[in-house]
C-alpha cells in the first residue's frame, strides 16, 4: 500500500483516508494546511491510486495494513485519524479496535446500517464495471463526489484503474458495514459529520455512530451532500484542523 508521509517530524500524527473510487489525492488541501504542526500520513488504500496493483480485498485486511503503518512510526504517539465514506468506516473500525493508536476520529459521510441482499446491487456493479474507464462516466460520478476541475484528471485516473475486483470488494464492504461493538468503548474523541443533503440511510448512519457513543460529537452540515470535503473545502479544513488542534493543545 502506497503511503506518502509528510509535514513536521514530531509526535502529533494525523492519518487521512480517502474514499472509494478516490485516492489520497482528494486530501491536498487539508494535508497542506496540516502539515505545518502535524505529520501528515495519506495512502492510497488498496486498490486506488497509487495501490492500484494492490486490489481491496476486505476493510479487516485493510485495517490491519493501516495498524502496520501506524505501527513503524516510533513516536509511539496515538494519531488523529480523519476518513471520508469508504475512509470513515476504516477510521471507525481502526479506532474501535485498536484505541492504543488512535485518540481522536473525524467520521465524514461513513454509512453504517448494513443494506440487505446486496448480492443483485453488485451483479449490477459488476456488469457496468468498465463503464468506470469511459471518461464521460467519470465525469458523471465526479459530480457526485463535488470533484473541483482542478482534480478532474486525478479522479478520472484513478476510477480509470480500479479493477471490478477492488470495485466489488470494496462497495461490497462499504454496504454490509456495521457499527463494531467496541465503538461504544473507544475513550478518545470523535467528531462525526454528515450533509444535510445526503441520503437518508447517510444521515440515519451518522446519528447511529453518534448514538453508538454518546462521548462523541455530531454535525449535520447544512446545504452538503455526499462530499463535504471537496464541496466545502475551506469550511472544512477550517474545522477538521481547529477540532484537531483544540483537543491536542
Amino acid at each position: 500500500m502506497f503511503v506518502a508521509t509528510s509535514g513536521l517530524r514530531g509526535d502529533s500524527r494525523v492519518l487521512l483516508l480517502h474514499g472509494g473510487g478516490v485516492a489520497g489525492w482528494m486530501w491536498q488541501p487539508l494535508r497542506t494546511r496540516l502539515e505545518a504542526r502535524h505529520t501528515v500520513i495519506v495512502p492510497d488504500l488498496p486498490g486506488h491510486g497509487r495501490s492500484a496493483a494492490d486490489p481491496y480485498v476486505s476493510h479487516d485486511q485493510t485495517v490491519t495494513s493501516l495498524v502496520g503503518v501506524l505501527e513503524s512510526d516510533t513516536s509511539g504517539r496515538p494519531a488523529a485519524v480523519v476518513g471520508f465514506s469508504l475512509g470513515a468506516q476504516l477510521a471507525i473500525e481502526l479506532a474501535a479496535k485498536h484505541p492504543e493508536l488512535v485518540d481522536r476520529t473525524v467520521v465524514v459521510s461513513a454509512q453504517a446500517k448494513a443494506i440487505p441482499f446486496t448480492g443483485p446491487t453488485l451483479q449490477l456493479l459488476g456488469a457496468t464495471a468498465s463503464l468506470a474507464k469511459k471518461r464521460w462516466f467519470a465525469e458523471l460520478q465526479a459530480r457526485e463526489l463535488f470533484v473541483p476541475p482542478q482534480l478532474m484528471d486525478d479522479y478520472v485516473s484513478t476510477s480509470s484503474a480500479i479493477t471490478k475486483q477492488t470495485l466489488l470488494a470494496a462497495v461490497g464492504a462499504n454496504l454490509r458495514f456495521e457499527i463494531p461493538a467496541p465503538w461504544s468503548d473507544f475513550p478518545g474523541r470523535a467528531l462525526v459529520m454528515a450533509g444535510q443533503r445526503e441520503r437518508l440511510v447517510m444521515r440515519q448512519s451518522a446519528v447511529a455512530i453518534h448514538d453508538a457513543l454518546p462521548s462523541s460529537e455530531l454535525e449535520i452540515i447544512e446545504g452538503c451532500g455526499h462530499g463535504i470535503p471537496l464541496q466545502r473545502t475551506d469550511w472544512f479544513n477550517d474545522r477538521v484542523d481547529a477540532w484537531i488542534t483544540r483537543r491536542l493543545w
